[in-house]
């Protein structure tokens, strides 16, 4: 299927999936200084911006040199997302359900990697660049233009906490676990059923 600009760039938003990730966003955000939240949120976008564009020109190859398969970022994908779920819903001590300690800011993991440049959204950039070729500057600027509503998003996280309140937030974070468990058992049965039917 060949796309244009608009149909790539909601591709990309449905894939990203900003507002579907709020309660994912609030927490881990609300353990961030006031102040340094949207310098953060600009960071952790920055970088995952960054890992897509990077994926968009040597995703294949690296996955050739590394004799990895888009089955294999798949499944890695699913059992990530299969362990925060859980987090999300039973919760932990000592730490968020996203592996950071109360009051560290997350770095790379787990905003920018794999929340927001995460294996389908490597897969969809990557599959982008390599059926239209020649139109690489439109894919880029769909990509850009979906990574800046998904920074706007998350730099309004805070706001949007305080609108819905706390107790709010936290139901709709273990929700969202229930759902997250969800998809991370289709994306790795996905990721499987390819690998044993589609590799015969």
């Amino acid at each position: 299927m060949d796309h244009s600009f608009l149909s790539a760039l909601i591709l990309l938003l449905l894939v990203l999936d900003p507002l579907g990730s709020l309660p994912i966003f609030i927490p881990i955000m609300r353990s961030v200084p006031p102040q340094r939240r949207t310098r953060v949120a600009v960071r952790e976008v920055g970088i995952a911006f960054f890992v897509l564009f990077a994926f968009m020109f040597v995703g294949d190859s690296f996955l050739q040199v590394m004799h990895l398969s888009e089955r294999s970022l798949e499944v890695a994908g699913g059992v990530i997302l299969m362990i925060i779920a859980i987090r999300m819903i039973f919760g932990t001590s000592g730490e968020s359900a996203y592996g950071l300690e109360e009051g560290k800011e997350p770095l790379i993991f787990p905003l920018a990697v794999p929340l927001l440049a995460g294996p389908s959204a490597m897969a969809t950039v990557l599959l982008l660049a390599s059926r239209q070729p020649d139109r690489i500057m439109e894919w880029i600027g769909a990509l850009s233009v979906a990574m800046l509503i998904s920074g706007l998003t998350l730099v309004m996280a805070d706001r949007i906490r305080k609108l819905l309140g706390d107790s709010v937030v936290s139901a709709i974070e273990k929700l969202m676990g229930l759902v997250l468990t969800a998809i991370a058992v289709e994306m790795v049965l996905a990721g499987l059923k390819r690998y044993f039917v589609g590799g015969l």
